[in-house]
C-alpha cells in the first residue's frame, strides 16, 4: 500500500438543491493550506450480566466535521460562497458539502458550514480564510478510481 499525500484528497461545496437537482459543485482548495478532521463520536459504555460485566462500547452517533485553514481570496468561488454566509442563519448555513478521498471513494450530503471567517490578522498578512464543514448526516458514499499522485523526477 503506498502512502498519498493530504492535497489528492478533494473537498467541494454548493448551495443547497432541491429534490433530485444536481448541485453545481466549487472545489475549496485554492489557498486553503489546512483541512483537519474535526470529527465526533458519542459513545455508551454497558456493562451486561451475560458477560463479565465490563462495560462495552457503542458507538451511537458520528459528526463528520472538516475545519478548513487558509488565506482569501474574493475572487475563488468557493471561499465567496462561504465567507457569503457569515449573516445566515439557521437554513442560510446549509450547503451540499462532498469529499473525494485519493482512492477514489466520494462522500456527499447536506451539510452545515460554522465559523466562516474571511478576514482579520496582522496589517503585514493576507486575510485569514477558515470554516468547519460537517455533513448533517452520514453522507451518501459511492466507490471511485484512485486518484493517481504525480511524481516528480
Amino acid at each position: 500500500m503506498s502512502r498519498k499525500k493530504n492535497a489528492l484528497t478533494s473537498y467541494f461545496v454548493a448551495p443547497l438543491v432541491k429534490g433530485s437537482e444536481t448541485p453545481d459543485f466549487m472545489e475549496l482548495a485554492k489557498w486553503i493550506s489546512s483541512v483537519t478532521d474535526e470529527s465526533e463520536e458519542n459513545v455508551e459504555d454497558t456493562g451486561y450480566y451475560d458477560g463479565d460485566g465490563t462495560p462495552e462500547k457503542d458507538v451511537t452517533s458520528v459528526s463528520e466535521s472538516y475545519s478548513f485553514e487558509g488565506m482569501y481570496d474574493d475572487e475563488d468561488p468557493a471561499m465567496k460562497f462561504i465567507a457569503g454566509l457569515k449573516q445566515e442563519l439557521g437554513e442560510g448555513r446549509k450547503i451540499m458539502f462532498k469529499k473525494v478521498e485519493s482512492n477514489g471513494d466520494t462522500y456527499e450530503g447536506q451539510a452545515t458550514v460554522t465559523e466562516p471567517k474571511s478576514s482579520g490578522g496582522e496589517a503585514i498578512e493576507y486575510a485569514v480564510f477558515s470554516c468547519i464543514i460537517s455533513f448533517d448526516k452520514r453522507p451518501k458514499k459511492s466507490v471511485g478510481s484512485p486518484v493517481e499522485e504525480e511524481t516528480q523526477d
